[in-house]
């Protein structure tokens, strides 16, 4: 009979029913009566008044009524902790049973149970299923481990369990070892700052061994791990390569993505010039075709990690071309991603084949599918030089097909060849005026009178088609508006006398009739561009164009490198890094893939290398004009609006992790009313005996006891100043020259200029506006020059800054780029600013603080200067630096050298800890060490620069 009968009843009283069924004597009744009790839970009824009842049927030796009891058991125990107390007793009974079958499913459903009152009496059961002398108790146990660290983390890891998973990564038993590093993997990603996964060689071996006798699951988990090791150097990644790449052959698709992403990774490693690498290659591409065999939801899955590894490395499949053809019963979602993947393989070597099949799709009866297939064909054309001649000829074939949606996509990508091959197909564009008419959607719209209006001197009637569009002018879309006034413009400037009124007619609109912002302000920029200066219109409008490029799609190439550490999972199908889709992106660690071998760049940053490319390819710190006008064109050189201020320390600079407020708010709670600590405490320091009492205590062994403060802290000196330099010629500014420093004083920073005129006319209305820089300096108020500056005159100003400006990380850090104008023009200039200027005045971190703060910082963070031919003794060093708000917290002598322990803080938020050697006594020393440690220690170099300023003048 079915299970059916369980879920009706037609009598009343169900539940007193029940439960005089479960306290029966017979089994089979009571068995039949829990079946009942599981039925009704199912569909929802609530029977957990049984719950005294259902567990007394636990004590059993029939597998079947234990299995489900211990299902009504994980339902109810959340609502009824209480009861589900009385339960442990049978669990830690059963965790000894002589069946493992019994002691696995009692610790599996331990574990299930997330009832804190009830998790420490599992502890001691769960130790010892842990050590149990049966593989299947084991791996079950080291599952609940994980499941135990989710509800209670504390308890886990007092209890020492977490040692005990790592041990079983030793285990004799393979599906022990994959368990093992399943949970130690859940618990590790949940928590990115512990080193629970600590892979060396050894443990490597263990993996790879077991990785041969697991399920498939089992590989799988072993493979992530794999994943994410970092191989000392391309003998062991080779090794490991090679105990790996029988995993391709597996028929579970998911190990075999596993297996591609751990070889894809360890690849970085290897050579190019070994044999190896080229076997390698060779065996990645069997694989990943099998893959494209199974069903559509697979091969799609396929279809998008293979779309990333063809970007990464296109030699794996540049022989499998044929596999990415579209059968014809291939669903659209898998036929698009074919398409995608046959362009990028695309090459001179197999464009024949790959144009012919390219045509048949532009035929088929799919409409989304022909528009990709057209577009497809010119991709080609810009990939492969020597193909574009026969896709230019392909694409007329199909305009002469006069389907529609066929003509406005190949109109569209015809644009493009222009783009990328001037002068070269522009006998085709008569053809391309006769469709016209048929025209009706905006991108095929605007890509037409695109080509009307680059090549308006070949075409002898574009006035006339130009004016046809803009009899509807605010019917069409804003694409279509923005490359009509263009197409205009471009047009009068080539046939000025024919077409005076047509561009007046297209301005008027663009300007008086239209609410599109984007519209007016080109309308205003061409108005006055042709009014002003024709022959500077001409240049703008006119201008040579750049070449496009083939691959527009290809994903940024510190992203792609992500994508490919997570290849077989969710990330790699959207072409997102999980930060992007994980709700809250707990614990979502970034990945990058490990140096080429050979480079120098460093493992640690994704960013490292985009930065280096930057730097070599930039290196004076002055840009050229043309770099600054596009960032500053769009900034308003008025006086710049006050505001409230915005909080610049939750602004990242680059991957910088700001110690700012949290650490802030700490030592005010610490410190209390302490008058050392306060805002003006830069400015009256107390002499050593009026410091707080505290920091005097004894702080116990270890780095505590350097704390002993000896000497005073010496007395303020102010901050110190440059003097001022030349930053903009005059040459350069048409008779402008503007030099200048920076100073702090009093909490407020400066930029103190000197204006002069060296031209023969009058210079006023003066403005200044600074680029986003680093750390958000901007004018706290406008240029103020009162009077108009006479030639031969200079004028002394000090500009107040502050630090809510736009932030924007600059090569160097403490570049700042200006904009100053006045009545004859706008000129640019770029200068360093001391970072000095930025340490505020509440800079002086509590002795406790400093210590914890000191050991958190990770070591790698630590950075070591010399500061030659300094010539103050340590007293004289302590006041110079606390001028300039760093400040001294501690001082000790160690084998007779002075050991200064100083803080400071920048105004956003970033918090910087210094330990300084001098060697006292000796006035005419050459060398200081500093070590500084900071959370973001890319600001160290610029720290240390400070340091030498303010000691050496």
């Amino acid at each position: 009979m079915t299970d059916s009968k369980y879920f009706t009843t037609t009598k009343k009283g169900e539940i007193f029913e029940l439960k005089a069924e479960l306290n029966s004597d017979k089994k089979e009744k009571k068995k039949e009566a829990v079946k009942k009790v599981i039925a009704s839970m199912t569909v929802g009824k609530d029977v957990s008044a049984l719950f005294p009842d259902v567990v007394n049927c636990m004590q059993t030796d029939n597998l079947e009524l234990k299995k489900l009891v211990y299902l009504y058991l994980m339902n109810y125990a959340k609502s009824q902790p209480d009861m589900a107390i009385m339960a442990v007793n049978t669990f830690v009974k059963d965790c000894e049973d002589p069946n493992p079958l019994i002691r696995a499913l009692a610790v599996r459903t331990m574990g299930c149970i997330r009832v804190d009152k009830i998790t420490e009496y599992l502890c001691e059961p769960l130790r010892k299923c842990l050590k149990d002398e049966d593989p299947y108790v084991r791996k079950t146990a080291a599952v609940c481990v994980a499941k135990l660290h989710d509800i209670n983390a504390q308890l886990v890891e007092d209890q020492g369990f977490l040692d005990t998973l790592k041990d079983l990564i030793s285990d004799s038993n393979p599906m022990v070892v994959a368990n093992a590093v399943a949970a130690l993997s859940e618990i590790a990603e949940s928590h990115p700052s512990s080193n629970l996964l600590d892979l060396n060689p050894q443990s490597i071996n263990k993996l790879l061994t077991a990785l041969n006798e697991c399920t498939e699951w089992g590989q799988i988990f072993i493979l992530d791990c794999l994943a994410n090791y970092m191989p000392k150097d391309d003998r062991e990644a080779q090794s490991i390569c090679e105990r790996v790449t029988p995993r391709l052959s597996h028929a579970n698709s998911a190990v075999v993505l596993s297996a591609v992403k751990v070889l894809m990774k360890f690849m970085e490693m290897l050579s190019k010039d070994l044999d190896y690498y080229g076997t390698l290659l060779k065996k990645l591409a069997p694989p990943l075709v099998t893959l494209l065999s199974a069903e559509p939801e697979l091969q799609y899955v396929a279809l998008r990690n293979i779309n990333l590894i063809v970007q990464k490395r296109p030699e794996i499949l540049k022989h499998e071309m044929k596999v990415f053809f579209v059968k014809y019963n291939d669903p659209i979602y898998v036929k698009l991603e074919k398409l995608d993947i046959m362009i990028r393989l695309a090459s001179q070597a197999n464009i024949a084949q790959v144009l012919a099949e390219l045509k048949e799709y532009a035929t088929e009866v799919d409409v989304d599918f022909v528009r990709k297939a057209v577009r497809a064909i010119g991709r080609c054309a810009i990939k492969v030089e020597q193909s574009a001649e026969r896709c230019v000829s392909t694409l007329l074939d199909l305009i002469q097909t006069k389907v529609n949606y066929v003509v406005q996509e190949a109109i569209v990508v015809i644009k493009d060849i222009f783009r990328k091959y001037p002068n070269k197909y522009e006998s085709v564009i008569a053809t391309l005026c006769e469709n016209l008419d048929s025209l009706d959607e905006p991108e095929a719209r605007a890509a037409m009178i695109w080509i009307v209006g680059e090549y308006a001197e070949r075409i002898d009637n574009a006035d006339e088609l130009l004016e046809s569009f803009l009899e509807g002018f605010h019917d069409e879309s804003t694409q279509v508006q923005l490359q009509l006034l263009t197409a205009i413009v471009k047009l009068f400037l080539k046939k000025p006398t024919e077409t005076q009124e047509l561009v007046q007619q297209v301005l008027s609109l663009a300007t008086q009739d239209s609410d599109n912002p984007d519209l007016r302000d080109r309308g205003y920029i061409y108005w006055r561009l042709l009014s002003t200066d024709p022959v500077a219109a001409k240049e703008v409008v006119l201008a040579e164009k750049p070449l496009i490029s083939e691959e527009t799609d290809l994903i940024e190439p510190t992203l792609l490198d992500e994508l490919i550490c997570y290849i077989g999972t969710l990330a790699s199908v959207y072409h997102k890094p999980p930060s992007a889709f994980v709700e809250g992106s707990r614990g979502v660690v970034h990945k990058s893939l490990p140096p080429r071998t050979g480079s120098s760049e460093s493992t640690e940053s994704p960013d490292a290398a985009p930065s280096a490319v930057q730097a070599a390819e930039q290196p004076a710190v002055i840009p050229t004009q043309g770099d600054l006008l596009g960032d500053l064109l769009n900034l308003d050189l008025g006086p710049p609006v006050s505001g409230p201020p915005i909080a610049t320390s939750s602004v990242q600079m680059g991957a910088v992790d700001l110690l700012g407020g949290g650490l802030d708010s700490l030592l005010r709670s610490d410190v209390g009313g302490s008058p050392a600590m306060g805002g003006s405490a830069g400015f009256a320091p107390a002499p050593s005996t009026a410091m707080p009492a505290n920091l005097g205590a004894p702080l116990g062994s270890g780095l505590g006891d350097l704390f002993d403060l000896t000497g005073g802290v010496g007395t303020l000196s102010g901050s110190y100043v440059a003097p001022k330099t030349v930053w903009l010629p005059a040459m350069k500014a048409k008779g402008l020259e503007i030099s200048g420093t920076f100073s702090r004083q009093v909490g407020s920073i400066s930029m103190d200029l000197v204006l002069t005129n060296k031209a023969l006319q009058v210079m006023s209305d003066f403005a200044i506006q600074f680029n986003r820089n680093s750390f958000g300096l901007a004018p706290a108020a406008p240029l103020q020059v009162h009077a108009p500056l006479a030639p031969n005159q200079s004028v002394e100003i000090s500009l107040p800054l502050n630090t809510v400006g736009s932030v924007m990380k600059m090569d160097p850090l403490n570049n700042l780029q200006v904009a100053v104008k006045n009545n004859i023009d706008v000129f640019y200039f770029s200068t360093l600013y001391p970072l000095h200027i930025l340490f505020v005045e509440d800079g002086k971190m509590e002795r406790q603080m400093f210590l914890a703060t000191w050991k958190d910082i990770p070591n790698e963070n630590e950075a070591q200067f010399q500061i030659k031919d300094c010539s103050l003794n340590t007293d004289a060093v302590s006041s110079k630096l606390q001028g300039s708000n760093i400040f001294t917290i501690a001082k000790r002598n160690v084998e007779g050298q002075d050991m200064l322990y100083q803080s400071l803080k920048l105004t956003n938020g970033i918090w910087v800890l210094a330990e300084l050697r001098i060697q006292p006594g000796n006035p005419s020393f050459t060398v200081c060490q500093l070590s500084l440690k900071c959370r973001a220690p890319e600001v160290s170099q610029y720290i240390y620069q400070a340091y030498e300023t303010i000691l050496k003048n």
